[in-house]
């Protein structure tokens, strides 16, 4: 799905998601090309400060030199004469995670967590029915082939090159959450994307907005679609918010927003998920984001105890573009930033 949780499935040359195995020799290539780019990404940081930072949902994989640089903590770095000191609270209007979101985070078996809320879901509770669409989207990859999954993993270990373990981390969590589910589940994109449109017809908002960032909104309107973006900041909800930033980086530029700023820009994406973790979203490093991310997406750190902020401060944000996201986080968390 084309949502900030990512799926196995990734786009095909159409731009139409595609359920493709990687095999363990494809693997080796597709690890080659990846420490290439990142070597590409870093060297020209290093080289341009202003570069504009790759797209957190690109298909360029990059593991990041541990240099722990979380929001807040930006400034420390620099060598200003005034000290600079942040005040911050928790956002107000943040809502606290609902049960089965807890559970979803932390259940070690997915396939027994989703058994205990089909019926739920089938009774058309819409949260039920998005964390479904959830658990699916995060077991795909495995579930369409459990044996290959594990061959690709081991083989990526024997490789031991940069950032391997921590991938490696990452898929054998997949695996042991997902360990039941298997091929006969038809775990299929047009699956998961019809459970997440029921979602969303039946009330869920997280799942509105994964609609509207993959493309395919309930309506096709411009009105629809500004009224989604104000309901979804309006709600403070952070798996809303998470499921709408794809949609609100590159894919909103040239469009219209009114007076919504972040928006159509790379940073957007990043200010929007990283806004979804000072919400609530479980963006620890074994949390479902930092593990789809990695285990999906091939975006890995290379130290496995930093969380998404640290993370994207630290390997996608340049120095000087980190106070502009910052104050993107805080007008979407409806915050402001105390300078001393």
């Amino acid at each position: 799905m084309s949502d900030a949780y990512p799926s196995g499935y990734k786009p095909g040359p159409g731009g139409t998601p595609a359920g493709v195995r990687v095999s363990g020799r494809s693997l080796i290539a597709i690890m080659g090309l990846a420490l290439l780019a990142a070597a590409l990404v870093y060297a020209g940081r290093r080289n341009d400060g202003d570069q504009a930072a790759p797209e957190v949902g690109a298909p360029v994989r990059v593991t990041a030199k541990p240099q722990p640089r979380a929001r807040g903590q930006a400034d420390a770095l620099r060598d200003d004469s005034v000290p600079v000191v942040e005040t911050k609270t928790a956002p107000r209007g943040a809502i606290a995670p609902s049960p089965l979101r807890v559970q979803f985070e932390q259940a070690p078996d997915l396939y027994s967590y989703a058994q205990s809320i089909r019926s739920r879901a089938d009774a058309g509770e819409p949260e039920a029915i998005w964390l479904l669409s959830r658990v699916y989207d995060y077991c795909s990859n495995y579930a369409n082939a459990p044996a290959d999954y594990g061959n690709d993993t081991r083989t990526i270990e024997s490789m031991k090159l940069r950032g391997a373990s921590t991938m490696t981390e990452a898929r054998n969590r997949v695996s042991s959450r997902c360990a039941r589910f298997a091929p006969s589940d038809n775990l299929s994109y047009q699956m998961i994307f019809l459970k997440r449109v029921e979602a969303a017809q039946s009330g869920s908002l997280p799942a509105e907005a994964s609609l509207l960032a993959a493309g395919k909104p309930l309506e096709k309107t411009e009105e629809y679609r500004l009224n989604l973006v104000d309901r979804v900041q309006r709600s403070k909800d952070p798996e809303a918010y998470s499921a709408l930033s794809p949609g609100m980086g590159i894919a909103a530029n040239g469009r219209r927003w009114g007076d919504m700023r972040v928006a159509g820009t790379q940073f957007a994406e990043l200010a929007w998920q990283l806004a979804a973790c000072e919400l609530g979203q479980d963006c620890t490093p074994k949390g479902s984001l930092m593990t789809s991310y990695c285990a999906n997406g091939g975006i890995c750190s290379q130290d496995a105890k930093q969380d998404f902020a640290s993370f994207v401060y630290d390997a996608a944000i340049p120095r000087q573009g980190a106070d502009v996201v910052e104050e993107m986080v805080d007008s979407l968390v409806g915050e402001q930033r105390t300078v001393q």
